[in-house]
């Protein structure tokens, strides 16, 4: 009897769609039958057939923005931004592909070459989040599928929808079925994926928690490729004297862009104490006109939903036990309707809160903390595990390199969001953000493994030293 996964709009309840359970064995067993004439299949037919891809998400996008919005609950302007990124991210990845993983040869002095060349893994397993669920697992997949690997991808049990449309995408391009699968399911299905001896490696995007554990599970495991893309605490400190207003404005969406729900999202904002109060005047003041509501709703909502009422129900705790060790209130986080997870954009202030819980809130909540001087606000920023993204709002250039050179993350931001990152430029962190495995434009380095060769036309060799005579 087939078993369905049920998904639900967050912003309104409804049941969205009934998705069958799949099979990991069997869809791991047909992507290893079907990689091999994939894998034989020249470039330029993959890059080809991944440029029709582009064109059918164009195609489809209103459709596919739609069904976004309404599963993840981020509002429909977002919602087609995403849908654009997985349209501009084959162009791109074609280009890291000839760039990161593309073929070398050079004339060697006395004769012969030497050449570079890369070969793909095999079948490599993704497992997809459900903040951008075409967004990010296409990020892994288009990549993978250039460099001729096979594919089985399972979207997060929250967004299953948007991540069989995604395939549907691939396939109607002309990916061969076998070479794309799509795996519904929840966390069984994931850990047998991720434990299925037959795959070649894995390639995750979602929380620190997880991503621990994948680590550990292929600890013993250095034959298959593994690239962990994780959460992040992330700071974003305000210096010397910018422009308040602008200054709220590049909080806002630092923390509360995707309801706070992305990987990048400002946390923690330090600021300097001389400043505090007039910032905080500003802050205040453009939370207060946040408009916060369903995808489709008139008045355009800023924000949404988080995923869920578990999600909700987490960060509610979280934030309780937060004011409990004696963070200040500046601004709730409060349910708009009962039994759903529509929230507050929440401020906290934490600077009198001596053991600060070095966790990720994954949604609209912020907390500030002052910084006597610049020294200070540094060692704060960094009193983190994590280490993905981090920014500066300053006029000052030296300030910026001061900062620069003293933070720890991977993506460092001068009068810019935290989050909002290009594809063009490598996506990844440090600690528990990841395993120094970027994505974005260097996930063509995870794709393909490089093979370098000494080669020459003929045999022709001599031992001149060492032989008896």
């Amino acid at each position: 009897m087939t078993e369905f996964l049920s998904t639900f709009e967050p912003a309104t309840g409804a049941l969205l769609a009934e998705l069958p359970i799949g099979d990991a064995f069997r869809a791991v067993a047909v992507a290893r039958e079907a990689w091999p004439d994939w894998a034989a299949t020249p470039l330029a037919d993959r890059i080809a057939t991944l440029r029709r891809f582009a064109e059918i998400v164009r195609d489809r996008a209103d459709g596919f923005a739609d069904l976004i919005a309404r599963e993840t609950g981020k509002p429909l302007w977002e919602a087609k931004t995403e849908v654009d990124t997985v349209i501009a991210k084959v162009a791109i990845s074609i280009t890291a592909q000839e760039e990161r993983a593309g073929t070398r040869v050079t004339d060697q002095p006395g004769g012969g070459r030497m050449a570079l060349r890369h070969r793909p893994h095999g079948v490599l397993a993704v497992l997809g989040p459900y903040n951008f669920p075409a967004h990010l697992p296409n990020g892994h997949i288009v990549p993978a599928l250039l460099a001729g690997n096979a594919v089985v991808f399972k979207p997060s049990e929250k967004t299953p929808a948007s991540g069989a449309f995604l395939v549907e995408c691939y396939l109607a391009a002309g990916v061969p079925e076998g070479v794309v699968q799509l795996l519904i399911g929840g966390p069984d299905q994931g850990r047998a994926l991720a434990g299925h001896e037959d795959i070649d490696g894995l390639l995750f995007t979602g929380s620190a928690r997880t991503g621990l554990a994948l680590n550990r599970q292929f600890a013993e495991r250095p034959e298959k490729i593994l690239a962990l893309e994780m959460g992040g605490n992330n700071p974003l400190i305000v210096w010397d004297d910018p422009d308040l207003d602008a200054a709220a404005a590049l909080i806002v969406q630092s923390a509360y862009t995707t309801a706070g729900q992305r990987c990048t999202a400002g946390r923690r904002l330090i600021v300097e104490d001389r400043i505090y109060d007039p910032l905080m005047a500003a802050l205040t003041g453009l939370v207060d006109r946040i408009v916060i509501g369903a995808p489709h709703d008139d008045p355009v909502p800023f924000m949404g939903p988080v995923i869920d009422d578990n999600a909700a129900e987490h960060l509610l705790t979280a934030v309780g036990d937060l004011v409990a060790k004696g963070a200040k209130i500046i601004r709730p986080l409060e349910r708009l309707k009962a039994g759903l997870p529509l929230l507050t954009p929440a401020i906290l202030d934490v600077s009198d809160v001596a053991d600060r819980p070095d966790d990720e809130l994954f949604g609209p909540v912020l907390q500030v903390a002052r910084a006597t001087d610049f020294a200070d606000a540094l060692r704060q920023a960094n009193a983190t595990r994590y280490g993905l993204s981090a920014s500066l709002i300053s006029p000052s250039r030296e300030r910026y390199d001061n900062f620069w050179t003293g933070i720890r993350a991977g993506i460092v931001n001068w009068n810019r969001p935290t989050n909002g990152a290009a594809s063009s430029a490598p996506f990844g962190g440090i600690g528990w953000s990841g395993n120094h495995r970027p994505s974005a434009y260097y996930a063509a380095d995870y794709c393909a493994y490089p093979v370098a060769s000494a080669e020459a036309d003929g045999v022709a060799a001599t031992i001149p030293i060492g032989l008896r005579g």
